[in-house]
Parts: C-alpha cells; structure tokens; sequence
C-alpha cells in the first residue's frame, strides 16, 4: 500500500484481514504497560484459535489471549502483571494443564530476536543466558519444529567464539530471528498515513513491529496527515511498515497508556478474583468480551469515576494518588 494512502480501519476488520487462525502473533507493551488490550479483546470476541504468540513482557494481554483459548504456543521472557499477577493467572493454569506449550528466553534474548527479525539477519549472537537453564530447557520438541516450518529448528545454538581467545568471551549464544505474521501495537499518536509516536518507554515495540510482515497500530489519538512531521524525532514508527491504523481511544486499558492514564487496579483486582476459577473466568469473559460488541461499549461498563481516577496527571504522565492496592 502507498504509504500517503489511509490505513485507517476498524478494529474487527483488521483483526479479521490480519489474524488468521493459526498465525504468528506478536503483542507490544510491558507487564501492565501499553498493551494493546483492545485487539487482545477482539481478537477473543472473534475466537481466533491456534495462535502461536511472541512477546517481550507481556501481562494482561497475554493472559487474556491464552484466558479467551487462542493460543497453542507462546514464545516470552516474563508473563506477569507485577503485584496483581506476579505470574499470569490463566497462563499458569494452562502450563498447569499442558494446553499450552511455551518456551522461555530472557528479556534481553527476546530485544535481540525481534532486533533480528527487524534487521532481516536469521540470528544474533549474544552471552544472556550462559550459565542459566535457559539454554538447556527446550519447550517445543522437535516434531513441532519440523511441522512448522516458520519455527527455526532450534530454540538457540550455544557455540565456541569464532575469533578465538583474544576476548574474554569463549562461548556466544545464537538466538533465532522472530518475523511474525503480524504484530499489533498500542501507541499515544498516529496518522492516517501510519506515522506512529509513542510517548514515553517503547520497550521493545519498535523492533516487533519492524519485524513483522503486517503491522496493526491501535491509537488514542489520530492526528491530521502532516501533523506528525512537526518534531519529526519524536516518531519511532515509520508508514511504510504499516498495514492498518485503528483509532481506539483507551486501547490499552486496563493497563495503562503513559501520558493519558495509568493502569487500572480496580478492573486488575476483579481480574484476579475471577481468573483463578474456570466458570467464574467465563462468567467474566462473558461480561466483559463476549457481551460487548466493540471497546466503545466495553468501557462503558467501567465506573466513570475510575477512569477519572486513573487520568494521566499531564506533567508526570501517570496518575499522582492513584490508590494502587
């Protein structure tokens, strides 16, 4: 697509053009941070199956992906949604159980697999995880591998440094290239274009979506064409590499979006009090996913007074006095 034509979508049509049954998947943000929630709902609301997902250090997103029965795998270095969920609630339960298979890799090796992927080489070498049982442990065995042939045929190579001993690194570990199907990203600013601009930390969403095949960009707001280009060096996400724009307003909640609100601890406690139970998850996702129709409507089931609570204060970016038991 010509990058000066609008991208600009609905959230169910690119959903359904973009993730397939099946699909490789990746999901920005962190822990309880910027993920792109509103698609992790559609994407439920559609009952996509048998994703197989990458992520950095994802939490409710991820969750809520593997709550909702779409995922078959996972590929990520932390699942958690810090004091709410230290480790994610449904994520356990499925690792518990054995329908999810999930392989692990640390923060560091996760930045440089999606870096790969963005830079279009099939690994890059790094010493993150030497001397841990990362290197040893494998989650997908080797008929997987063989059967996908998106997978690389090994989780990671731990080899001898090619220039010899003159360094004091003797062993490198190679970590495979990700290059999902599609990737979606929640972000403060984008145009119609697909100029995209993300305040405050990006964690590893620009290598994510630099990685991927198709690229997805949810938004709070969706600014003029041209209106970007004013502090050009604050963009991160170029258009080119972006097939649709969604403006969604409050696209990351519950988790927060800097500069417009924080994570919510209200909606993240109930979360935690029905998730551990099967039948009280379904009655939730029954509320909450299933019984609405768009995002719109589903924040229109949040206390208005909560969403004030969570506002972003505008000079710190967060919400000051948030009560975040």
């Amino acid at each position: 697509m010509n990058s000066a034509q609008s991208k600009c979508l609905q959230l169910p049509e690119a959903v359904a053009k973009f993730v397939t049954n099946g699909a490789h998947l990746s999901i920005g943000g962190f822990t309880t941070n910027r993920n792109p929630m509103a698609a992790v709902y559609e994407i439920v609301r559609q009952r996509k199956k048998n994703l197989h997902l990458y992520a950095h250090s994802n939490g409710h997103g991820a969750d809520e992906l593997i709550g909702g029965g779409c995922l078959t795998r996972l590929e990520i270095a932390y699942g958690g949604s810090g004091r709410f969920a230290p480790t994610c609630i449904r994520f356990r339960k499925a690792i518990e159980n054995g329908s999810l298979q999930v392989e692990d890799y640390s923060n560091y090796q996760m930045t440089l697999r999606f870096t790969a992927g963005a830079m279009g080489v099939p690994f890059l070498p790094t010493r993150s995880g030497l001397g841990s049982d990362i290197v040893n442990r494998r989650g997908f065995n080797p008929d997987v591998r063989q059967e996908d042939t998106r997978l690389p045929d090994e989780k990671l190579i731990v080899m001898d440094n090619p220039f010899g001993d003159w360094t004091d690194t003797r062993k490198l570990v190679l970590v495979p290239a990700i290059n999902p199907d599609v990737t979606i990203i929640h972000v403060q600013k984008a145009d119609p274009t697909g100029l995209a601009r993300i305040q405050g930390l990006s964690f590893a969403d620009v290598e994510q979506a630099k990685a991927a095949r198709h690229l997805i960009v949810t938004c709070e707001e969706l600014l003029d064409p041209g209106m970007l280009k004013e502090q050009p060096d604050n963009n991160q996400i170029p258009p080119f590499c972006v097939d649709a724009v969604v403006h969604v307003p409050h696209g990351a909640y519950p988790t927060a979006c800097y500069g417009y609100y924080d994570y919510d601890p209200v909606y993240l406690n109930q979360y935690k009090e029905a998730a551990p139970d099967d039948e009280r998850h379904q009655a939730y996702l029954e509320e909450f996913v299933f019984g609405t129709r768009t995002h719109a409507e589903f924040i229109e089931k949040i206390d208005p007074e909560q969403l004030q609570a969570i506002e972003a204060d505008k000079r710190t970016g967060y919400a000051v006095g948030l009560d975040r038991r």
